[in-house]
């Protein structure tokens, strides 16, 4: 029971994160007004495209880790990516964002990969 829950939990996370990913490289503006911190207008294109391209990027390696890895070694990896949306928080809040956004959605967000990480190493 506890095998496709901790699976199904690391693959829903890993395409989320590819997903927000590719919007931010395909809509930038909206994607970062919903990060919590909106693009200033004619500004910010290449940091942009760094969030899209890292997060589209985690969100593929944690695939490819879980299916030609294995559990433990996602499970190390989402300890590891837990950094980024603690982070985030931070950065949403020293910029300007909404506390709702910043723990509704980062902190959340980080709390949940942590507890997949938790999940896959009891497999």
């Amino acid at each position: 029971m506890l095998t496709p829950v901790a699976y199904g939990l690391a693959v829903l996370l890993d395409l989320l994160i590819a997903f927000i990913g590719l919007r931010f490289l395909l809509t930038p503006g909206p994607a970062a007004a919903g990060y919590g911190v909106p693009a200033k207008e004619n500004g910010d294109a290449a940091y942009l495209t760094i969030k899209g391209l890292r997060d589209l990027t985690y969100g593929l390696l944690g695939l490819a880790l879980l299916a030609f890895a294995g559990a433990r070694a996602e499970a190390w990896f989402m300890l590891v990516v837990a950094i980024v949306p603690f982070v985030d928080t931070v950065i949403v809040l020293r910029h300007g964002g909404t506390k709702a956004v910043a723990f509704g959605i980062h902190f959340a967000t980080a709390v949940t990969v942590l507890l997949s990480a938790a999940l896959l190493f009891m497999v």
